[in-house]
């Protein structure tokens, strides 16, 4: 049995500075089951964080972690560059009949580097290839990763100034709700039919429905169904970054599900294997599968063993609307537990939708400070916005009741502990 130390010297001696969830979850795990983390010492604590939304199902899904171990036991495929096996056949089989059949959607599913910035890039030179245009249109606030195209379409400044060049190529425009009062959607349609705006006319207009890294903001159904129509009418491709926001996070498996939207393309990561390994895949449409054999790579194209795991996925929560119901009804519980959070905090309010929500306390430090308070208490959860000022829940979707509210309460009662001892100080 191979024995862990919980001795942390190792990491700042050796890993790079650019490590970062560790420095607020300073602890070595060791073993992962459903919604739950152990570490070294044998302290358990609840996970909020998810692996960022990659593990919506949870640590080590026993159906997963199965067909995972057979198909490894049994010498199946584990590198196969974009060559046709019975796991990828057996994925896309499942993902056709289960996922886009009953939506309607003819795409074709193109795979790549198993990141989700790989993805957008993939969906960024694409666009490009279709239309011959150069412009993207992306949002404030937007995070599409950090390798250089796409981190031209993502907002953060911290990001964008490790690139040691000014990114190009991008036109950003306020999201939906950036500017009270202010239809950003009709914004958008004004500029693009003015020939003197200054806004080329776009390849592509990018965007997620709700904004993880960038506070939670959730664009709503009608802005949406707005800005689809205005890509059609100007001739750009709609593209949906579903990489945070999808596989259920959102309430079903698309954050569109259900609109009248019809994106070009799809961007998909974090979630889409199921397990947390590794994958990413561009969903477009027959009409726009422009790339020629290669044109756009990578070896690790399709990870042969996400696609196991994410058949399963597919298999298991998506057949029918059971998940989604369960899904639902958590999220109706996340709600009412959030609401007593921002109930201690004047001025703070409910962001987010389905099981991608939070609560903006107005103040990174209040945030950070809630979140850290928590974490001694056994709950791994993060901030979230431009100034880390949004307490952020992505507990997984299969998380049990009684743990799912374990770990709300022990946030209420982290929030109770640091607001109490502010008001404290603040009478001193």
């Amino acid at each position: 049995m191979t024995t862990h130390s919980s001795d942390k010297t190792v990491f700042t001696r050796r890993e790079s500075e650019a490590r970062s969830y560790c420095r607020s979850f300073d602890t070595v795990f060791t073993r992962a089951v459903g919604s739950e983390l152990t570490d070294a010492d044998g302290k358990t604590y609840i996970d909020f964080l998810a692996g960022c939304s990659s593990l919506n199902y949870g640590h080590n899904d026993p159906d997963m972690k199965a067909a995972l171990i057979e198909h490894i036991s049994n010498d199946g495929i584990a590198m196969g560059l974009d060559l046709h096996t019975g796991a990828k056949g057996a994925f896309l089989s499942a993902f056709e009949d289960k996922i886009l059949a009953p939506r309607d959607m003819d795409h074709k599913v193109m795979f790549m580097g198993p990141t989700g910035a790989n993805a957008v890039e993939a969906a960024m030179k694409l666009a490009r290839k279709v239309t011959g245009r150069q412009n993207i249109i992306s949002f404030t606030n937007g995070f599409h990763g950090v390798t250089i195209g796409a981190l031209a379409a993502t907002g953060n400044s911290y990001h964008r100034g490790a690139a040691g060049l000014t990114p190009t190529g991008i036109t950003r425009l306020p999201f939906d709700g950036y500017m009270d009062g202010i239809d950003s959607a009709d914004y958008l349609a004004k500029v693009l039919s003015d020939a003197s705006s200054g806004v080329d006319a776009p390849a592509a207009i990018m965007f997620e429905t709700v904004q993880g890294e960038g506070g939670l903001n959730a664009a709503s159904r009608e802005w949406v169904e707005k800005v689809g129509r205005i890509a059609r009418e100007h001739g750009a491709l709609l593209i949906i970054d579903d990489i945070q926001a999808g596989c259920g996070r959102t309430g079903s498996f698309f954050s569109f599900d259900g609109w009248d939207v019809q994106p070009d393309i799809v961007t998909m990561a974090k979630s889409a294997s199921g397990f947390g390994l590794p994958f990413a895949m561009m969903l477009v449409r027959p009409k726009h599968d422009a790339f020629g054999p290669a044109e756009h790579n990578g070896t690790f194209r399709g990870n042969t063993h996400a696609f196991v795991t994410a058949r399963v996925a597919i298999e298991k929560f998506w057949s029918d609307d059971t998940f989604k119901n369960e899904i639902a009804r958590k999220s109706e519980l996340l709600e009412g537990k959030l609401e007593e959070l921002a109930a201690m905090v004047p001025g703070a309010y409910l962001k987010g939708r389905g099981m991608m929500r939070g609560v903006d306390v107005g103040s990174g430090e209040l945030a950070g400070a809630i979140c850290a308070r928590a974490f001694e208490n056994g709950l791994i959860v993060e901030t979230s916005g431009p100034e880390d000022e949004v307490v952020k829940i992505l507990a997984p979707l299969t998380t049990p009741d009684e743990t799912f509210v374990k770990g709300l309460d022990i946030l209420l009662d982290a929030a109770r502990h640091v607001t109490a001892g502010n008001q404290q100080i603040a009478a001193e």
